[in-house]
């Protein structure tokens, strides 16, 4: 039986919006005249992504509830109530083969109504420690696809399948990249260096901990390529002058060119979000993870214990990082066994066909 038509419901980060966006493209690549329908929640960053990746989205007006006491919780029992209505309208009216949750508020109503209305459900777990949507629509879910281990803690055991998270393949496909991509940041093939990325956004502490120690690394002629972020940009280039006109530093605000950066590092120093970690584990680098302490469960440290504990990354706490982290950085960088070790390690872990993976399961379902 051949898939007609889809719903894929979730977002609010990148995390969740880009495995979204692969699985609709692999959907797409096998079933070019599949009809793919996204659901988000409105206001929030799928209703812009998913248009620009060639995909219709419907936004709801779902919201969750605020941790701080505001007037806005309020009305949370008025928008759910309102997004389960609009939700139930629009899956009556597609009538979907299937309905796929990749996490966020949005997919709990879109897959709650979904699953009452007998369309079989999908739900996508990106990180090793399950968000509280995911948990809450595992009852009712045909399928669950995972990326790590051990999650028969939150999931009924026989509706777990590990297929890894889907990513966009193209940037983590390095082979035979590093002349061209050191060229691409007019930096020296044959140096050490060292890729800090803190998200699209950056990552204050690891911009901090870089600032306060960047000169160690340039004494010790090591290169660094550093996505800062946007909000950091200017001011990082104002307060740091002189250091920042190293020829061994390239500092951007974003890195479009992902592939060349990861091709041109020989250390990544990175946050633990589900979807970094499985780009670097396909990468096959060293790498020191720094987690965010800013995220519901605390997942990213629970994603980087995954890695520490096959001895596959270094982690370094947030709070550790001003004090650590280039230390540990150049402690890494004089120790080629451990580099060794740590990148053999890390490409054991790696998923490059999660979308596919997936896709099959979507299929075993209709």
């Amino acid at each position: 039986m051949a898939l007609t038509k889809v719903i894929i419901s979730g977002g609010g980060t990148g995390g969740h919006i880009f495995p979204a966006i692969a699985i609709a493209d692999t959907i797409k690549k096998k079933y070019p005249a599949v009809e793919i329908l996204f659901v988000g929640a409105e206001g929030k960053m799928e209703m812009e992504k998913v248009p620009k990746a060639g995909y219709k989205i419907v936004g709801l007006p779902i919201r969750g509830i605020q941790r701080k006491l505001t007037l806005k919780n309020f009305a949370v029992p008025f928008k759910l109530i309102s997004s389960l209505w609009k939700a139930k309208k629009l899956v009556k009216k597609m009538r979907p083969d299937i309905a796929i949750g990749v996490g966020g508020y949005a997919s709990a109503a879109t897959l709650r109504v979904a699953s009452k209305q007998k369309v079989p459900t999908l739900i996508q777990e990106q990180n090793s420690y399950p968000g509280i949507t995911n948990k809450w629509l595992a009852k009712r879910a045909k399928t669950i696809c995972v990326a790590y281990d051990n999650l028969e803690r939150f999931f009924p055991k026989e509706k777990i399948v590990k297929t890894g998270n889907p990513i966009r393949n193209e940037m983590v496909q390095i082979d035979g990249k590093k002349a061209v991509a050191c060229e691409h940041f007019g930096i020296d093939p044959n140096k050490k260096t060292v890729l800090i990325i803190g998200g699209s956004l950056g990552a204050r502490t690891l911009n901090m901990s870089l600032k306060k120690d960047l000169q160690k690394l340039i004494d010790q002629d090591v290169q660094v390529v550093w996505q800062c972020g946007k909000i950091y940009f200017n001011r990082l280039k104002e307060e740091m002058g002189e250091t920042l006109a190293s020829k061994l530093v390239y500092m951007s605000e974003f890195i479009f060119k992902m592939d060349f950066a990861y091709a041109a590092a020989d250390v990544i120093i990175s946050r633990a979000g589900a979807i970094s970690v499985s780009e670097v584990c396909l990468v096959g680098k060293p790498v020191i993870l720094v987690p965010s302490p800013n995220v519901s469960e605390d997942h990213q440290t629970k994603n980087a214990m995954a890695l520490v504990e096959e001895n596959a990354a270094i982690l370094v706490k947030d709070v550790d990082a001003n004090e650590q982290l280039i230390d540990q950085t150049l402690s890494l960088l004089s120790d080629e066994a451990k580099m060794k070790t740590l990148s053999e390690n890390i490409t054991k872990l790696g998923i490059s066909d999660a979308a596919e993976r997936i896709l099959i399961e979507i299929e075993k379902l209709i």
